[in-house]
């Protein structure tokens, strides 16, 4: 089922609506969507490189949206909404854990790592967690647009700038540099935490 959704959201790539669809996609992917917006973005990207900047803020714009649609699930609906998404995805387990463990400033490095670089825990998740912890909403906010942005950004940048061969890349091994990225980070957090 999974690679049939995966397919048919990269299909959706050749159609005339296709920057529609990628708003759509970035948006539930950020509250409730299991397949990243990458997905569509790269091949729109790729085929309209002079567009791939306006796309990565199509994408910026709806996921921050979605993030927010996120963050009021678990906020308000938690118990009705957010929870049968979560045991839908086999994630009720992680937010578990997650909410467990939580705290202001870890809650914001989480949002980064995740949303920024390797979606583990997937963004859903942290998006609904924040809203369930009455994380501020601004900062909130702040911090999607920054990491969802430095995401969407930094791939038009690496197509624009590499083309068609930086793509077999990016699809192979980012999710391999994003979580090293992600570890870096989070020991780099604990070390300051810790040692400070």
């Amino acid at each position: 089922m999974l690679r049939r959704l995966y397919d048919w959201v990269l299909s959706l790539a050749a159609r005339k609506s296709a920057e529609v669809w990628l708003a759509v996609i970035a948006f539930v992917e950020s509250s409730v969507f299991l397949v990243p917006a990458d997905v569509l973005y790269l091949p729109m990207a790729l085929a309209r490189p002079d567009r791939a900047y306006r796309y990565a803020l199509v994408a910026t714009v709806a996921s921050v949206l979605g993030g927010i649609a996120g963050w009021m699930l678990g906020y308000f609906a938690y118990d009705q909404l957010a929870r049968p998404i979560l045991e839908f995805y086999g994630k009720a387990e992680a937010f578990d854990q997650l909410r467990a463990g939580e705290s202001g400033v870890e809650l914001v490095l989480l949002m980064l790592v995740t949303s920024g670089f390797a979606h583990l825990p997937p963004i859903k998740v942290v998006t609904i967690l924040s809203g369930v912890v009455a994380f501020p909403l601004g900062w909130f906010v702040l911090s999607a647009v920054i990491a969802r942005g430095l995401r969407f950004f930094l791939l038009a940048w690496l197509l624009r700038t590499y083309g068609d061969e930086i793509r077999h890349f990016i699809e192979k091994r980012l999710g391999l540099i994003a979580g090293a990225v992600a570890v870096l980070l989070i020991v780099i957090f604990l070390v300051l935490k810790y040692a400070l």
